[in-house]
């Protein structure tokens, strides 16, 4: 009876930890073409945003020093307000862009 409770005390941990695991894992890149990066112009490079549509853009401009960065500032991908469930590059830029207070 005892090694059976182990066994299902150890199978309980490790699920739990490979549960935490895939989730910290599952959320994916957000990519230039999706409908709302595309509508932001968002760019995971800053100094590849489009000078003539967006002339106030400043290549210092990074999301990784935005007010919607959500993540560590030496994060090299972040969480941001505007793409919930997605990944922005610390690179990248939108024209949401707002310098943190």
């Amino acid at each position: 009876m005892k090694s059976s409770r182990r066994i299902f005390m150890l199978t309980l941990a490790a699920t739990g930890a490979a549960a935490c695991a895939v989730r910290a894992f599952a959320q994916a890149r957000l990519d230039e073409k999706d409908p709302q990066a595309a509508a932001l112009g968002y760019v995971a490079d800053s100094a590849k945003a489009d000078a003539k549509k967006f002339p106030k853009h400043d290549n210092a401009q990074l999301c990784s020093g935005c007010a919607l960065w959500q993540s560590k500032p030496t994060d090299a991908q972040g969480n941001c307000a505007l793409f919930p469930g997605k990944q922005v590059s610390a690179n990248g830029w939108c024209s949401a862009w707002a310098k943190k207070a």
